[in-house]
């Protein structure tokens, strides 16, 4: 079994796994910049390493850093979290080359997700269903015109290294296609040092709708439902629930069943999510997260499901804890990302948390690592925590969201606090009437 595991993130997730090994009586190292002496999870692990200065590149994704910090504490197994390094190959193939424990997937497997190109292809391949697109890169101007004309407009030009909505650009008419190709591979180059592009069918109001899935060594493999993320902006997701108030249980269960075969047939190892545009009943893929996902607790919420501890018995080799024939689906959920940013502009707003109180009672959680007096540093993202409810059914849980932002106290910075007491009375929201470009839309308006 795994002993001792060195957590290599920072925030709201460096706790949360410091959470479930000390569950587990595995002993934990935070490291940290020297921007996070502070932090909330470093101050709770049993032992701390500064790895750098505060610039993530010389930090959080300093891997010679990183090794150190395990060679000089003895920790033996590395858990990633959430971006930063959560999905980099190379990363895990050196972890395994030190004989340390990647609490994750193969490097094989996250270098094939990580191709947009080879991801597609593959899952297509082991039947999961796919937007109509260029089966491998565009290589000209020209080549992307008769794709795209095949394809039919408008159409979505993305980078294949991509992420995060960079790289990404709507061409709604052959007029558009140019300017956005050449557009997507200039963010592409400068965001991922790689300008590969792939084309294809733009969707006009669909779902987000992502399957979490879950795989040990021992073949057994299980899919834990459905999460509706579909609440984004500028293609970050804002609010999650689960289950989608979309699906019925005949659409949720054959979905449910495409992935795990899917999954299973791929040989995966840990977990992992398969991201779907879902419009007019028909699933389309859109890619495969190789980690934890930010909205994790809502499946956890639904299922009584610990995916942290999952994560960590299945790379020490152990049996996944339950079988699919174990899950059951209990009420809902839905998480508010809270995020330090003007509600209405979405500025950035570092500074120090003069006041902190954060909700309680049956069916809330709250996921986070800032207290009151803490300082919000400005050289990461804003994400201050994340609210997560849950109730016997949608409506139970929606009573209890609009009550519990209506407690949720943080002063000294600006929040999007508000902005979720805002969207919670829309109706749309209410009756589960959304989809991807409906944030976007309502911002407009507001």
């Amino acid at each position: 079994m795994i002993e001792k595991v060195l957590i290599a993130n920072r925030g709201e997730i460096a706790l949360r796994v410091h959470r479930a090994c000390k569950e587990m009586g595995i002993s934990t190292v935070a490291v940290h910049s020297t921007a996070d002496e502070d932090a909330m999870h470093v101050r709770l692990a049993d032992e701390s390493v500064c790895i750098g200065p505060p610039s993530a590149t010389d930090s959080y994704l300093n891997i010679p850093a990183i090794i150190s910090a395990c060679e000089i504490t003895g920790a033996d197994a590395v858990h990633p979290g959430y971006g930063f390094l959560s999905e980099n190959a190379r990363f895990a193939e050196i972890l395994a080359a030190h004989d340390i424990t990647f609490i994750g997937p193969t490097a094989d497997h996250i270098n094939l997700m990580g191709d947009k190109i080879a991801a597609k292809t593959t899952v297509k391949d082991l039947g999961i269903p796919v937007v109509p697109g260029s089966d491998g890169g565009v290589t000209s101007d020209e080549d992307a015109m008769r794709i795209s004309k095949e394809i039919g407009f408008p159409v979505l030009v993305k980078a294949a290294a991509g992420g995060g909505g960079r790289g990404m650009k709507v061409a709604p008419t052959e007029d558009d296609l140019i300017e956005a190709l050449h557009t997507a591979r200039s963010e592409a180059k400068a965001a991922f040092g790689d300008d590969a592009m792939y084309i294809e069918k733009y969707l006009g109001e669909p779902r987000h709708i992502e399957v979490q899935v879950i795989a040990d060594s021992h073949g057994n493999v299980a899919h834990l439902g459905e999460r509706d993320c579909s609440l984004q902006r500028r293609h970050q997701k804002v609010l999650e629930e689960a289950p989608s108030p979309a699906l019925n249980d005949v659409a949720r269960a054959k979905i449910g069943d495409i992935v795990r075969n899917a999954i299973g047939n791929l040989g995966y190892l840990g977990v992992g999510t398969i991201e779907f545009l879902y419009e007019n009943g028909e699933f389309y893929f859109i890619e495969m997260n190789t980690r934890l996902q930010v909205e994790h607790p809502v499946t956890e919420a639904i299922t009584g499901i610990d995916l942290v501890r999952e994560q960590i018995r299945i790379a020490a080799g152990l049996e996944m804890s339950f079988t699919q024939e174990d899950v059951e689906f209990s009420g809902h959920a839905i998480e508010c990302r809270i995020n330090a940013e003007h509600p209405k502009t979405f500025a950035p707003s570092p500074g120090t948390i003069k006041g902190f109180h954060q909700p309680g009672g049956l069916g809330v959680r709250v996921d986070s690592g800032v207290y009151a007096g803490y300082r919000i540093p400005p050289y990461y993202d804003s994400l201050i925590g994340k609210l997560i409810v849950h109730g016997r059914n949608r409506n139970e849980c929606l009573m209890r969201l609009r009550r519990t932002l209506n407690e949720f106290v943080i002063e000294g910075v600006d929040t999007t606090i508000p902005l979720f007491q805002e969207l919670i009375n829309e109706p749309d929201l209410m009756n589960g009437d959304y989809h991807i470009h409906w944030l976007e839309e309502f911002l407009h308006r507001s």
